[in-house]
């Protein structure tokens, strides 16, 4: 059992969404948080059947309970909402006339946006549930996180890989695809494999609908679709020029890391590898996007990098705290190249690169060389941004 750091603090006084990808542990995070909650699971068949028949059902049994914001204790509790996007109308109406409190937990706001379009009128707060941090973690593995990936079932198994095959044939290749209305399925799973070989990298639409027998717009809409069932999302490039061409087309990363290993077939990441320096930045970018939801911060992440190739991995914030990320054991002046051009066109709170160094350094022009356990001990303790 993981002790998660998101605890939906506003669950108290406010009706809440929780958004995550399936298996990060939101039902398990609910029922520690709430177990003496009102509960509606629409993953069981006959639950599901009964409301999707009649929605106003929960209404009803609510107000059989006599239920109203002044009498009521924990806040109910309606998992995957998304199954049934009727119900968000109910939920509406039990907020606006009896005052109620709701945690809405689902794996995708697609089907909700679509019928329901802006998810209750800004009535409910938003909260993520990530895959596991580094901090929720004892005796971290990175080792384990880098080739079994973060999802609590995966992290813990000792046969990953069956669980990683299991949860992207039976999540990747049937929900999402059904979730892209589309008849070309195998052109869909064919842009799944190109998207998780370009992991990290600049995405062109083009090159990939090329790939994938597809039209650039299709490509887009893809990536959107899984933006929307949170299976991944963009790394904006960083726009503030001064003086060199920049690239400003995004980067796509995946939520985790076992998409990856299993869609790549890459294999077992050893350290020393370029593949394991790829994913060692895709954990950090991990716990980065994770920290800025748990902190309440929502700082930007941004990438940079000059037409001419130099780049500085992530900009966090409007401080401009650039970040650099190698595997390096040993952090050199040419690991150091990125960074000390952007800092040329830019003024930065701080500027850090993260290694495999074994102990923290700080170079004559002040950029800070940190163990990666050391920054990640300092990001989670606030001491970062």
């Amino acid at each position: 059992m993981f002790d998660r750091l998101q605890k939906l603090s506003f669950s108290s006084e406010e009706t809440c969404f929780l958004w995550g990808p399936r298996q990060t542990g939101k039902s398990t995070l609910l029922r520690q948080l709430f177990p003496d909650a009102i509960r509606y699971d629409l993953l069981l068949s006959t639950e599901y059947q009964r409301l999707l028949r009649s929605p106003q059902l929960i209404r009803e049994e609510c107000m059989a309970k006599s239920l109203t914001g002044d009498t009521q204790q924990d806040p109910i509790i309606i998992d995957e909402i998304q199954k049934i996007p009727a119900l968000i109308d109910e939920v509406h109406w039990l907020i606006e006339n009896r005052g109620l409190r709701f945690i809405l937990c689902g794996s995708s706001a697609r089907k909700l946006k679509r019928s329901s379009g802006s998810l209750l009128g800004g009535r409910a707060i938003r909260y993520d549930l990530h895959p596991l941090v580094y901090n929720e973690i004892p005796a971290f593995n990175l080792d384990k996180a880098l080739n079994a990936g973060l999802i609590p079932r995966h992290y813990k198994s000792k046969r990953p890989d069956r669980l990683i095959q299991a949860y992207i044939g039976d999540y990747l290749k049937e929900e999402i695809v059904a979730e892209a209305l589309t008849r070309n399925i195998p052109a869909f799973q064919r842009f799944l494999d190109v998207a998780a070989l370009s992991n990290g990298e600049i995405v062109n639409h083009l090159n990939i609908a090329r790939e994938c027998g597809v039209s650039s717009p299709t490509v887009r809409e893809y990536f959107q679709i899984l933006e929307d069932t949170l299976i991944g999302r963009y790394l904006p490039a960083f726009r503030k020029r001064k003086k060199r061409r920049l690239i400003t087309s995004p980067k796509f990363y995946f939520f985790d890391l076992s998409p990856v290993i299993h869609l790549s077939r890459r294999g077992h990441v050893a350290q020393g590898s370029p593949l394991f320096g790829r994913a060692f930045e895709h954990f950090i970018w991990m716990e980065l996007v994770a920290y800025a939801s748990y902190s309440e911060t929502y700082f930007p992440i941004a990438f940079w990098r000059t037409s001419s190739g130099m780049e500085v991995d992530f900009i966090l914030g409007d401080h401009e705290i650039a970040v650099e990320v190698k595997s390096t054991e040993t952090a050199l002046d040419t690991h150091l190249k990125g960074i000390r051009r952007f800092l040329e066109e830019h003024t930065v709170r701080s500027s850090l690169l993260i290694s495999f160094d074994i102990n923290p350094r700080r170079t004559q022009d002040g950029i800070e060389i940190l163990p990666w356990r050391a920054f990640l001990s300092r990001l989670w303790n606030g001491e970062i941004i």
